[in-house]
């Protein structure tokens, strides 16, 4: 079963912030700067965790991880000034 992830990171070496985005461009959409949404099943997202962990200073970094809860049928609550807020869909990925 997958679940409804965003993915916020605040990386301080330019570097490392251009290592993380990629990473998270093979798991979910961009909404905006260092913040993602992804579909994630339970192996992704641990694969997802442990590249995230390799590519961060864990002395100087952050990265979080929030889990909205199953993706079928969650209709997340969500306050979107500007550009409309849409759950991602269900789609193919290419790592």
């Amino acid at each position: 079963m997958e679940h409804l992830y965003i993915v916020t990171y605040d990386i301080s070496s330019p570097r490392r912030w251009r290592r993380v985005f990629r990473i998270m461009e093979g798991y979910g959409d961009w909404l905006q700067l260092s913040v993602f949404q992804c579909r994630l099943g339970k192996v992704r997202v641990l694969e997802l965790e442990a590249k995230l962990a390799d590519a961060m200073n864990q002395a100087e970094d952050h990265v979080l991880l929030l889990d909205l809860g199953p993706m079928e049928g969650v209709t997340p609550k969500v306050k979107s000034l500007g550009k409309i807020f849409r759950a991602v869909a269900r789609q193919p990925v290419i790592v």
